[in-house]
């Protein structure tokens, strides 16, 4: 590794840092200094071209504590071009955006750019001809070291980057962090996937699968920006400490316009002011109910009793009630929704009158039609036929009338299946009904029977171990004419419904031809805290590969009796705070008052998750619920056997645990005062 030392080559590199951060805030300025008063043509335009115009100063934006660049490399082949050292190929510095000079010649390339690719792929066995790779080393926004790889030297054996273990093992305080730095070759494969196949990513704690999510996205805008302005993205994450936890990666990229949601969001079309106990929010979460919702929705369609007679002028005109029945028939053989094809309803009666029409040598037209279509008569029989339905009245029917949910439901859930969703005490309407968020999932089923959901360009799924197949379904229909980024981790399911195969996760969200990729390698957990809580995977897991660190630092791991009670679990973070970096402290979720009112007295300041953590205060309480897909530098564990007690079954529990025990990236401290659970042994 070069260090400041050898200030030659380092000084040629720190002044194309300035000259690049020079450049960077020219295009920057060129981009304010538009004036488009004379370009648009109305107010409408200038709004549009204002708002892109905004966008674009906000991408070209300099962070000063992000480096510009990260890498360099120097290619055997590229005649024309600026002269590499001791080469003739061209030299390209590799960053998170792509920055120009004045005459339009690159200084920095967009790590996304097919000649970046290399510097994640090339290796001495395969050099992509690449001569040289050089790793930058920062400190803030300052360049302060160097190291290079001579891919093409047969003298220089390969080694483990130390300015790469570094950034992984780099402590950290706040938001997550893009990875373009460190992107490995296998997680580099996922990212740079094509945008017409869906991925599902299984990969343990640490492996890094939701970073390689968010880069997928950006790499997917890099490729087809065009398309997918079009067609919109989504990022879709289990809670909003999570959404906020990542929701500075993308920005960091340059990618301002991806919107970020959990499924609640996506299905909030009523108030959830209720909640299920965890067999009835199963039984409602089972893909059965989409069958069951169907049926109830169409048994509002009734066939015709008698035919419609359409008067204009003098005219009379009768369908008869076989040719009516004939309509609605076809109508439900299509594949349409039933709002689509209660709207063709009229049309198609409409049509049958105009065939008599011309037959009777009359010459009608598409206004004519559209005048029957309206005609009294006609909007009568559609509405004793084909009704409205509004989604959230019908589910409330299904959920408070016994007899209209067993008609629906025969043959589909068992007696005891239905007194299980029935509730206990009917609501008399859609706005006073306690709805769950099993029961907002089923709405946006029944929603879209009725009325197509909008389809986007690609959806991320993260944690998606998590969802029931009803849910997965309500994100599937967010992208039946896009593709998907589904990522999570069977060990780390945390519900009662968590899905035990990606197979069947996928077939439900409608990707079963998702290609499935496994991350094993471990690039966050210490050596000594992923070996201890891989004794779990036999328990909740069965046939998963274990997580494999390649960190060289192995971190710190303890296990402590904590006689003291509170006050033990207090000394363990204030050790933990005299280090560098962040500190969680994770505990059964009946546990966090009485440990808040312990830091308190104990004067440790302390934020909840999600919320922004600072210099000073550094210590995260974090409810076990929520701390799926968290990180911190240091954990105190407190209580395990409590965390799988404050679940409704043993298995839910010990994954619980699973994802608690690898929250920590450099040290872990699990403190009990009770025993510890029997497969920890």
């Amino acid at each position: 590794m070069s260090t400041p030392g050898h200030d030659d080559p380092l000084s040629k590199e720190r002044s194309h840092l300035a000259a690049s951060r020079s450049a960077l805030r020219a295009m920057r300025e060129d981009v304010e200094s538009l004036d488009i008063t004379d370009v648009t043509a109305n107010w409408v335009n200038a709004a549009v071209l204002e708002s892109q115009i905004e966008q674009r100063i906000k991408a070209l934006a300099d962070l000063s504590e992000t480096p510009l660049f990260f890498g360099r490399l120097d290619y055997l082949h590229a005649p024309g071009a600026e002269q590499a050292e001791g080469g003739d190929g061209e030299r390209f510095y590799v960053g998170r955006r792509h920055v120009h000079d004045a005459d339009g010649d690159p200084m920095v390339i967009d790590w996304r750019a097919p000649v970046s690719q290399p510097f994640y792929r090339a290796s001495k066995k395969d050099p992509q001809d690449v001569s040289l790779r050089r790793r930058f080393g920062y400190t803030g926004g300052g360049l302060t070291a160097y190291e290079d790889e001579h891919l093409l030297d047969p003298a220089e054996a390969a080694t483990t980057s130390r300015l790469l273990q570094q950034e992984i093992e780099r402590p950290r305080v706040g938001p997550m962090r893009d990875i373009v730095a460190t992107i490995q070759p296998e997680q580099d494969e996922i990212v740079r996937a094509g945008l017409a196949g869906s991925v599902c990513v299984q990969g343990g704690p640490g492996t890094g699968k939701t970073a390689v999510g968010l880069h997928r996205v950006a790499y997917l805008l890099y490729a087809h920006r065009e398309r997918l302005a079009r067609t919109g993205t989504l990022v879709i994450g289990p809670n909003r400490s999570f959404l906020h936890y990542i929701e500075q990666v993308l920005p960091a990229l340059g990618e301002l316009t991806v919107r970020q949601a959990t499924v609640d969001d996506l299905v909030a079309h009523v108030e959830v002011r209720g909640t299920d106990e965890a067999a009835t929010a199963v039984i409602k979460g089972d893909a059965r109910m989409a069958e069951v919702l169907r049926r109830a929705l169409y048994s509002h369609v009734v066939p015709p009793t008698e035919g419609v007679v359409v008067v204009r002028g003098s005219r009379r005109w009768r369908v008869p009630v076989y040719e009516l029945e004939e309509i609605v028939r076809e109508l439900l053989a299509r594949d349409i929704r039933y709002g689509a094809a209660r709207e063709a309803l009229p049309q198609r009666i409409a049509h049958a009158v105009l065939v008599q029409m011309e037959r009777a040598g009359e010459a009608p037209d598409d206004r004519v039609q559209n005048a029957v279509a309206r005609n009294a008569a006609v909007k009568a029989l559609v509405k004793s036929v084909w009704p409205q339905v509004d989604p959230a009245r019908l589910v409330l029917r299904l959920l408070a009338d016994a007899d209209f949910l067993a008609e629906h439901a025969e043959g589909i859930l068992t007696e005891d299946e239905q007194k299980a969703v029935l509730w206990v005490k009917p609501a008399r309407s859609v706005k006073s009904a306690p709805w769950s968020p099993a029961d907002a999932v089923l709405i946006d089923e029944a929603t879209d029977l009725i009325e197509r959901t909008h389809s986007l360009g690609h959806v991320v799924l993260d944690e998606a171990q998590d969802l029931s197949p009803m849910q997965y379904r309500a994100v599937g229909r967010r992208c039946t004419t896009g593709s998907a980024t589904v990522l999570g981790d069977l060990a780390q399911g945390t519900t009662p419904w968590a899905t035990r195969s990606w197979a069947q996760a996928l077939g439900h969200l409608g990707k079963a031809e998702a290609v499935v990729e496994e991350l094993t390698a471990g690039f966050r957990v210490p050596t000594d805290v992923i070996a201890y809580a891989s004794r779990l995977l036999p328990h909740i897991a069965p046939g998963l590969t274990p997580v494999a660190s390649i960190r060289e630092n192995p971190g710190f791991f303890d296990i402590r009796t904590a006689p003291g009670g509170t006050a033990d679990v207090v000394a363990a973070c204030r050790e933990l705070l005299e280090r560098e970096g962040s500190v969680g402290l994770i505990a059964a979720d009946a546990r966090v008052p009485e440990l808040a009112a312990a830091l308190a007295a104990a004067g440790i300041g302390h934020v909840g998750p999600g919320e922004e953590t600072t210099r000073t205060t550094r210590l995260t309480l974090v409810p076990a619920s929520l701390a799926k897909g968290l990180e911190y530098d240091y954990v105190v564990l407190d209580e395990p056997q409590a965390v799988v007690d404050g679940e409704p079954d043993e298995r839910t529990g010990l994954r619980r645990l699973y994802v608690a025990l690898t929250r920590a990236v450099s040290g872990l401290i699990v403190t009990h005062a009770t025993g510890l659970p029997q497969q920890l042994a």
